[in-house]
């Protein structure tokens, strides 16, 4: 055997190149497999981890979360309180009407402002208002928010067309405050709003949307009137539509509150002032009760429970006022005012209820002439012939005697300027007169004090200003015999400690003296008008106001029986000239309505 022969191996398993190569490759696809494998394992992990998150530690916040989008509750305004008046008469009421809401999570923010376009052409208001509605609310929450107040029916068919293609839209009958009278007594009973987000706030119970009282007694006795609201739990679709009731919380109505005030006598006294400017109150003089606080012009409560148009809203805000509760604003009383000058020149010592002065066609003050009424004097006469054809040369005597500061104590003391609560009736803009003192000039006005201003103070003109409602006060104190009351509007009130009158320090010959003159006014003065034989005889007094650069303001204040008087009224008329001409019929027609025919004189007996 040669060596080659020994050394003749070839090995059995060499590879050649082709094969070495197509082994990486199965190598290669067998990692990238083991690799996307796992991957698809952890991922798979992370998906079952997540799964069981949901299904078993958040499961029940889960379901509870299902159920928060299937099911809705739905808050159910309550009926709210009625008004009425001391007869029982309904000034404010319920009704049925049709409000549109929007449930906020319903759509997103960017879908909300194409259906927003929709809307705003069939309500007839602003994308803009609509949108900060729903922003204010917050696009996630899962209670509706009330746009629009009683729809009318043409509203109602484009709205249920809108519902059809946009989620979120809901139309819902509710009760709505209607106030049957219109006009009538408006400024006393206020209006109603949505509640505001201080109100919110300040009160935790209420829900979105809650109707609360603005002004007058909606306002103050907002606690009996708002009762409480009750919820709907209700089940919806994918679309949000209502599928079944599933559960109901119903509402408490409100409770009704009486007013003092007379539906027929408000309802006569705003129909003789028409559309002038101005304003009539009657009180009862044994209790204070408000009878009659008219004013003029006025506005319609029922525009506040529905979207104001602009019109409504310029017209409220314009010129007239019609907001203004003119029967507590300040007047320059005129002649009324002699009153508490005639009380004032006798309770300060100066004069006695029985003494007598010269008068004549004008005095001189410095080097200014003030006039007579008639500019010609009456002689000498008393107190009471001097209220009866109301003498300003008479008065001017006795104004600047008496002196400015007692003239301001005893007009105190009869109800101006601050001695009644204006708190208790709850009303909104309201004032008191003002009776100034010297001091108080010098103070409010930074100039001194002249006898002018004080001749000017004894007739009621210059600085003085007196409401109707203080008028109405201080003709029931000398009506009466002294009793300073106390006004209020609701009947809960009336005989209670916070009406409670109060005994003045004006002496019965005071009083009485006044109270005669003030009856001979109506006997054979100025206010003889009223002694027509169709009420029982009256005491009145009549007042004509220059208004510099104005016409003359009326005034007329009165009280009712003579012999045991029930009622007193004052009214004002801006630029109505003569009081016996504008404001003086006012009151005759109030006590028409409150005396009632006149009951015939019984037959004379035959012998």
């Amino acid at each position: 055997m040669t060596s080659e022969t020994l050394f003749d191996y070839q090995p059995k398993y060499v590879t050649t190149a082709p094969e070495v190569h197509h082994s990486t490759v199965r190598r290669s696809r067998f990692h990238k497999g083991i690799i996307l494998l796992l991957v698809i394992s952890g991922l798979m992990s992370v998906y079952a981890i997540q799964l069981a998150k949901l299904q078993i530690i958040q499961g029940e916040y889960n379901r509870l979360w299902a159920e928060t989008n299937r099911l809705r509750l739905a808050p159910v305004p309550a009926k709210r309180g009625e008004i009425v008046d001391r007869k029982g008469e309904v000034l404010a009421t319920s009704r049925l009407s049709r409000s549109v809401y929007l449930w906020p999570q319903e759509q997103s923010p960017e879908q909300w402002q194409k259906t927003t376009k929709q809307l705003s052409g069939i309500l007839k208001i602003s994308e803009t208002k609509i949108i900060e509605q729903l922003e204010k609310a917050g696009y996630r929450s899962r209670l509706p928010v009330r746009i629009y107040q009683d729809i009318n029916p043409s509203m109602f068919v484009a709205l249920a067309e809108e519902m059809g293609k946009s989620r979120g839209i809901e139309i819902r009958g509710e009760s709505r405050r209607y106030y049957p009278h219109n006009t009538l007594a408006s400024h006393l009973l206020g209006y109603i709003g949505e509640a505001t987000l201080e109100e919110l706030e300040a009160n935790p119970d209420y829900p979105m949307g809650m109707i609360v009282g603005k002004t007058g007694i909606e306002n103050k006795a907002n606690s009996e009137l708002e009762g409480v609201w009750g919820n709907r739990l209700v089940e919806v679709d994918a679309k949000g539509n209502e599928i079944q009731e599933l559960g109901l919380q119903s509402p408490v109505s409100g409770k009704p509150v009486e007013l003092t005030l007379d539906y027929k006598l408000q309802k006569i006294a705003e129909e003789k002032l028409g559309d002038r400017r101005g304003a009539a109150v009657a009180i009862d003089v044994r209790t204070g009760a408000i009878l009659v606080m008219a004013n003029s012009p006025s506005f319609n409560p029922n525009f506040f429970t529905r979207q104001l148009t602009a019109k409504e809203w310029n017209r409220l805000q314009g010129a007239e006022n019609p907001l203004l509760n003119r029967a507590m604003q300040g007047y320059p009383p005129g002649s009324t005012f002699k009153v508490v000058t005639a009380t004032a020149g006798i309770e300060s010592g100066k004069f006695k209820p029985n003494s007598k002065l010269m008068t004549s066609a004008s005095i001189t003050v410095g080097n200014t002439s003030f006039h007579e009424y008639n500019d010609a004097g009456y002689g000498v006469i008393g107190f009471q012939k001097a209220l009866t054809v109301s003498s300003n040369t008479f008065f001017y005597q006795v104004g600047m005697k008496a002196g400015p500061e007692q003239i301001s104590k005893w007009g105190r003391e009869l109800g101006i300027g601050g001695s009644i609560n204006l708190d208790i009736l709850g009303l909104d803009s309201g004032n008191h007169g003002q009776i100034p003192t010297p001091a108080e000039k010098e103070k409010n006005y930074g100039e001194p004090w002249y006898v002018g201003d004080t001749v000017s103070m004894s007739i009621g003109q210059g600085l003085v200003l007196v409401t109707p409602l203080e008028l109405a006060v201080m003709t029931s104190t000398v009506a009466n015999g002294g009793w300073r009351v106390q006004p209020h509007l609701l009947a809960s009130q009336t005989n209670t400690p916070e009406t409670e009158r109060v005994k003045t320090s004006i002496s019965p010959a005071t009083l009485n003296v006044i109270r005669q003159g003030l009856i001979s006014v109506v006997k054979e003065g100025t206010g003889r008008r009223l002694n027509d034989g169709s009420i029982p005889l009256t005491g009145g007094k009549t007042g004509t106001v220059e208004i510099p650069g104005k016409p003359d303001n009326s005034m007329y204040i009165a009280f009712g029986p003579a012999d045991k008087p029930e009622i007193a009224i004052a009214v004002a008329v801006e630029a109505g000239g003569y009081g016996s001409v504008s404001a003086a019929p006012i009151a005759h027609e109030i006590f028409k309505a409150y005396f009632g025919p006149p009951k015939p004189k019984p037959a004379a007996q035959k012998k």
